[in-house]
């Protein structure tokens, strides 16, 4: 009978689970339909954004530098009359729909967060429960620090410098549709995907996986690590790598100064039980 017991409560669990999971996908689907319906808007004020020379982003590159008085490509930036290529007669139609899906990820992000937490948050105590309230606030606050950096900082400074990257003059750029939107919208989510650098940490320093002793003890290591991905997300110039990995350092200290603050707490707790 017990046992029976056991498997209803199991059972109920991914019941509970199941319906969590239906409404983030609805809330994504649904922000999706929106987003493809204002498809036209949505691809010229900000898929294709990078393509103006007017884009904020170039302005302000070029306005440092000439404070240094330094010529800066950002000031020339020409994308010349050509249109991006659609080759394939569903081309268009699908990535209008992915683009629609992924940006729907992006924007339900908080929500998934708080489906997260109400699956969860019956298994806390009640002292964990209060100490964890800022988690969707903060977790949402650097998803979408990351949203902006990638599209203001990294994304036209990657677009930048490969629509003008041309080994010889006998090679002529033609790009596609979905290789200019795929880079865009990768950008977007592994940029925001790293940005939860502190907040992985710290649940994993919760659950004894990770210390702040070895957060620096391998903190060379990790500098190594965030030079690979750095590379894997920008295009293979410098600039953009470490544009890119400077902030995620910086990411690394902080998280590296939750994991001590989980670890004081934890044993103020213990001291007093």
């Amino acid at each position: 009978m017990a046992a029976e017991q056991k498997e209803m409560s199991f059972l109920g669990h991914l019941e509970e689970l199941r319906w969590h999971l239906v409404r983030s996908a609805a809330a994504i689907f649904l922000l999706a339909i929106v987003f493809f319906v204002f498809a036209k808007q949505v691809y010229t004020h900000f898929l294709l954004a990078h393509l103006q020379p007017d884009f904020i982003t170039y302005q302000l590159f070029c306005d440092f530098f000439d404070l240094f008085g330094m010529d800066s490509a950002f000031c020339s930036i020409n994308f010349g009359e050509k249109k991006l290529q659609s080759i394939k007669v569903t081309s268009q139609l699908m990535n209008s729909i992915w683009s629609s899906l992924i940006l729907g990820v992006i924007v339900a992000f908080p929500y998934i967060l708080w489906e997260i937490w109400r699956f969860i948050s019956p298994g806390l105590t009640e002292r964990e429960i209060k100490k964890s309230r800022g988690f969707i606030l903060i977790a949402s606050f650097l998803f979408f620090i990351g949203v902006f950096f990638s599209f203001y900082v990294i994304a036209p400074i990657s677009i930048q410098f490969l629509y003008n990257y041309q080994i010889t003059e006998a090679i002529e750029n033609s790009f596609t549709l979905e290789s200019h939107i795929g880079l865009v919208t990768n950008m977007l989510l592994g940029v925001s995907v790293l940005f939860e650098l502190p907040v992985l940490i710290y649940f994993l320093t919760k659950i004894g996986l990770i210390t702040p002793a070895f957060l620096r003890k391998y903190r060379k290591h990790a500098l190594v690590v965030v030079l690979i991905l750095a590379a894997i997300i920008t295009p293979p110039d410098v600039a953009s790598q470490v544009i890119v990995a400077i902030p995620i350092l910086i990411l690394y200290e902080i998280s590296i100064r939750v994991s001590a603050r989980v670890i004081k707490n934890q044993e103020k707790n213990a001291n007093k039980s």
